[in-house]
């Protein structure tokens, strides 16, 4: 029997009713028809394909490029009791043969997986196999060369058509220019895919740009008149720390956050902030995706972004309750400086990204004609060291040969510790004779980790270290030396960006790239850095601007942006200003000469400014002679 999508909203999310176009794309899909779904930034995209995977029989393939933002739904799916899965680089082939083991037999019932995972031969025989009732295409934009961030990867998923034809695929994104949309169409040939779009306008959002050099007492001051949640953009890790201490010093409860934190204290402050007890977050790009707190007043960046639309992401996560709040970018002129600067980095020659291209394969000793099958922690500091390189000179060339289809790199990933006893009872026994002092570890693994002695299990060092009341550092010491002691199989946790290679490594020489497709995305580059730029210096409704940018228009101004504001305080000067002028010529048609404070009295006070300010203009057109004390008519100013 079909499940109702609106029972499954009901029992797994607690919601009464869809938000906005979610059921109207959910029936479309589930018709059995490609579709394309356009929502802003906390407009519910998840939802359009979880709900229809549920109603229907068998598996839906998630693709995704955000392992974080993958992790991350599958945890929340599971503790709402839905049996989801995802598979990323920095797996084991044990588990990534396990996970896709319990795809074809268990009931998963969502499966994530990065783009280019499913490229394998194991990923693509294994989903020939499964009962797939729906392919969703999360962070769509990427499959396109128009869009801000290309992955060369994403135009292989079309490719599941092959083995899948008769599979219904969605194609989900916030940010999407007509000629992005295009190309998702095209590129994941869902010609017939029909596009569900929700406006980009947001009314109750004020956007704001303001130049200044102090950035932090401007800030302090920002955040002294707007109350409420705030999340505060900078641009480097150094930043945030600096930003919230300087915060803190001022009396504002605020906490910073970056890719470089551990998991536990990244997840611990993002639900201390979520919760209210920190108010402002001070973070880089990598805080916010996935996170949906409805009461955020005001989300500040205190650098430019790289594209209006990452801005317009980062921006429209203020204000989803659909009360009033500011989006609020602070600039000075080293900022548009820097900006040039990232530009020319970004595109290296051909020479240079040859140099890191041939180190990376040294790095990892992976020899010419060798496609390595594992992918690799990538310390970028490490190798910046060791084959002195700049780190933006790496991450360029690194992007040319993602896009050129050599390697693929992805951002930070969490993978947990791992643990199996792997001797008898008895062995441990004797060992414990002579070590007694590891004995409330060995007691505490196997009461926490049921199973841990027949097979490799997870496990969590903080919240062992805690039950046996160590420092992680000490625990960490303990588990090492069982090690090498031959007690257990034990491999410890790591977080770092993964990097793999897509095909057989060439030598330096046979290493080219398509320099069609790199002109063209350094076009695309400069349109991006100018379209911020007009951005911050435009004087168009900036509301206004954004939406067009996205292909939509805007009637009416919006009549809260900063430029708005300004245009309606000049509007009301103008017609304040034409009213005290005429009263200036009536005083001087009954008397062509005052007493200079006489005159100024038959005015208000807040007019007397103005009117001193028009007299002397007079005065220096030769219209009036003025003095400090009387003031006489020349010649009439009509």
């Amino acid at each position: 029997m079909e499940l109702d999508p609106l029972y499954i909203l009901k029992k797994y999310w607690g919601y009464d009713q869809f938000r906005s176009i979610q059921k109207e794309i959910i029936d479309h899909v589930l018709d059995g028809r490609d579709t394309i779904a356009l929502l802003p930034t906390g407009g519910g995209k998840s939802i359009c394909f979880q709900i229809p995977a549920l109603v229907n029989e068998g598996i839906c393939l998630v693709i995704s490029p955000l392992i974080a933002l993958m992790k991350d739904q599958v945890q929340n799916l599971n503790q709402r009791g839905i049996n989801a899965v995802a598979i990323y680089s920095g797996m084991s082939y044990k588990e990534i043969d396990r996970t896709f083991d319990n795809c074809l037999y268990g009931n998963v019932k969502l499966l994530y997986l990065s783009p280019e995972r499913i490229q394998t031969d194991m990923a693509l025989a294994r989903i020939e196999r499964m009962k797939v009732n729906l392919i969703a295409v999360d962070e769509a934009h990427c499959i396109s060369q128009w869009g801000y961030d290309f992955r060369p990867s994403y135009l292989k998923i079309a490719e599941l058509r092959n083995i899948l034809p008769d599979v219904p695929m969605i194609a989900l994104t916030a940010t999407a220019t007509p000629d992005v949309v295009k190309d998702i169409r095209s590129k994941l040939k869902l010609n017939t895919g029909q596009l569900h779009q929700i406006s980009f306008t947001r009314s109750n959002l004020a956007y704001m740009v303001l130049k200044e050099s102090d950035k932090r007492n401007r800030l302090i001051s920002i955040l002294q008149k707007i109350n409420g949640t705030s999340i505060v953009y900078v641009s480097s890790r150094r930043m945030c720390k600096e930003v919230a201490l300087f915060l803190q010093s001022k009396k504002i409860n605020a906490d910073f956050y970056h890719a470089g934190l551990e998991k536990t204290e990244r997840s611990d402050k993002q639900d201390a902030w979520l919760k209210g007890s920190s108010r402002v977050m001070v973070a880089t790009n990598a805080f916010g995706m996935g996170i949906d707190h409805p009461r955020v007043r005001s989300v500040i960046h205190l650098t430019p972004p790289p594209s209006l639309e990452a801005y317009f992401q980062e921006a429209g996560r203020g204000g989803r309750d659909g009360k009033k709040s500011f989006a609020i970018l602070m600039y000075d002129d080293k900022d548009i400086d820097f900006l040039e600067e990232q530009f020319e980095q970004s595109f290296p020659p051909l020479k240079e990204i040859k140099q890191v291209y041939q180190a990376l394969g040294s790095f990892y000793s992976v020899a010419v004609g060798v496609q390595a099958a594992d992918t690799f922690d990538f310390d970028l500091s490490l190798f910046c060291t060791r084959y002195g390189f700049g780190p933006m000179k790496v991450l360029a060339a690194i992007r040319v040969m993602e896009e050129n289809g050599y390697i693929f790199a992805t951002e930070a990933v969490f993978v947990p510790s791992k643990l199996s006893i792997i001797v008898e009872k008895t062995v441990l026994y004797d060992f414990l004779l002579k070590h007694a002092e590891l004995g409330d570890v060995l007691r505490a693994l196997m009461r926490l980790y049921q199973g841990i002695s027949e097979m490799e299990v997870n496990i969590d060092e903080f919240k062992l270290a805690r039950f046996v009341g160590k420092s992680k550092q000490e625990l960490m010491q303990n588990l090492h030396f069982l090690h090498k002691s031959g007690l257990i199989q034990f491999t410890a946790s790591k977080e770092s960006p993964q990097l793999g290679y897509l095909k057989p490594r060439v030598s330096v020489e046979n290493f080219t790239i398509d320099h069609s497709t790199y002109n063209f995305l350094k076009e695309r580059r400069r349109f991006m850095l100018d379209s911020v730029k007009y951005y911050i210096f435009t004087n168009e409704c900036r509301s206004q601007l954004l939406v067009e940018y996205f292909g939509e228009k805007l009637n009416q101004d919006c009549g809260i942006c900063d430029v708005c504001i300004s245009r309606k305080k000049q509007s009301q000067r103008n017609v304040r200003e034409q009213e005290v002028r005429s009263k200036l010529m009536e005083n001087f048609e009954s008397k062509s000469q005052w007493v200079l404070l006489d005159l100024l009295s038959t005015f208000s006070y807040t007019d007397r400014k103005l009117a001193t300010e028009i007299l002397q203009q007079w005065s220096e057109e030769e219209l009036i002679h003025k003095t400090d004390q009387w003031v006489r008519l020349l010649a009439r100013t009509d």
